[in-house]
């Protein structure tokens, strides 16, 4: 299956806008990774359209040093780099992944048994139980959409289930978080976007209200009766970070699984390897995400003058982590553009590292891992049957279509 977008020469380097997202959604950028990382693996982005400029990071040790980096670069301001450019984002200190120190140890403490392995074993039978539900309805039709019959539909209903969001809200929620921060067309505008965020954050404002007098099993509960330090969380911490939690956990999965999907239609020869079991579930889970890397890049704001890569950077500046380029960094893995699903060690930086490893890095491997096991169980072969699509975004990397005829074993 050949790749549907034009691969951009190094030449072009200093007429990109890596702040666009159609440049993401439209042409590969690989060799422009590849030459940043040999040439100029600290790069200065200058200020353009009344926004200021930043800092790129490509290698995966720049980046890896980063994230541990809590000394001299905070993510309170924000952790994208939109939010950056537009003066910092809102939630900051009020949102797990936009605090810093004590604070963030301490909240995230109360959400981890819920993320926990042993937290996740009930969802996970049901996670699985739709996995092979969902494909084997794909293979009695003979072709779907993956990317929206089944990497939709599984992270949806785990989240939501997680977060007690009622069946019959569930596609109001998807509809919403699927243009937060990206879009199926290059179309969005940002006004469209805050209007889906406010929208997503009032929702569960009114969710976080009706649990503190009817409690349930599920995170919002946890949420409105935590204590930390004595105290209740704020209604902010509580809505912003169901906020966080539902469009985390929901887009970077569907991301992930939807091109699981189209790296095997790229690479026939590695489905065959996963049919004939050459690569252990963990390993294809990890290949996935290091392939896909769905967040592209993550932020930081320097708090103080530091010094990254021999660069100088200045206290208040934005700096970037370019996930996708540190995930094919050739210094950090052999045959970085091969998607070799039994690749160990795989040390990839798609779920993060440091104090802000993600959270739900259990849930996404669950949910990942169910996906390719039906498929190997269920699926004899799969083919191409149209055109795949990708979203467009500077943050979400990954395909919103994925057509695809599947024959049953």
């Amino acid at each position: 299956m050949p790749p549907f977008r034009p691969v951009v020469p190094p030449e072009e380097l200093d007429r990109l806008d890596f702040a666009d997202r159609v440049l993401h959604a439209t042409r590969d950028l690989t060799e422009v990774w590849r030459h940043l990382r040999t040439h100029e693996p600290v790069r200065r982005q200058p200020p353009g359209d009344g926004l200021a400029g930043y800092w790129m990071l490509t290698t995966h040790h720049d980046i890896t040093a980063a994230y541990r980096d809590t000394k001299n670069l905070t993510s309170e301001r924000g952790n994208v780099l939109d939010a950056l450019r537009g003066g910092g984002d809102s939630a900051g200190r009020r949102m797990l992944s936009l605090t810093d120190g004590a604070r963030h140890s301490d909240v995230r403490q109360v959400l981890t048994k819920t993320f926990s392995l042993r937290g996740l074993e009930a969802l996970g039978l049901r996670i699985r139980a739709m996995a092979r539900r969902l494909i084997g309805e794909a293979l009695e039709r003979g072709t779907c959409d993956f990317a929206v019959d089944v990497a939709k539909e599984i992270p949806l209903a785990a989240i939501c289930d997680l977060l007690g969001v009622p069946i019959h809200d569930r596609e109001r929620i998807f509809a919403l978080t699927s243009t937060m921060v990206a879009s199926e067309t290059p179309t969005l505008t940002p006004a469209a976007a805050w209007r889906a965020k406010n929208e997503v954050l009032y929702y569960f404002a009114n969710l976080s209200e009706g649990r503190r007098t009817a409690p349930a099993d599920d995170i919002v509960t946890l949420l409105t009766s935590a204590h930390v330090n004595g105290d209740g969380l704020t209604d902010d911490e509580i809505v912003f970070n169901c906020y966080s939690l539902i469009l985390g956990g929901g887009e970077t999965t569907r991301m992930a699984i939807g091109g699981a999907v189209l790296a095997f239609l790229e690479n026939p020869g590695q489905w065959r390897a996963w049919q004939s079991g050459e690569a252990t579930v963990e390993a294809a889970v990890d290949e996935v995400l290091r392939w896909t890397t769905p967040s592209m890049h993550m932020a930081r704001m320097a708090l103080r003058d530091c010094a990254i890569g021999g660069a100088d950077i200045r206290a208040g500046d934005i700096v970037t982590l370019w996930n996708v380029s540190a995930n094919r960094d050739e210094k950090a893995f052999d045959r970085p553009d091969d998607f070799v699903l039994s690749r160990s060690p795989n040390k990839h930086v798609a779920l993060g590292g440091g104090a802000h490893f993600c959270l739900g890095s259990h849930l996404a491997r669950l949910e990942i891992g169910a996906v390719l096991e039906a498929l190997r169980d269920l699926v004899a072969d799969l083919e191409p049957a149209g055109e795949p699509a990708r979203i467009y975004s500077n943050f979400l990397g990954g395909v919103c279509s994925v057509p695809v005829a599947l024959k049953a074993r």
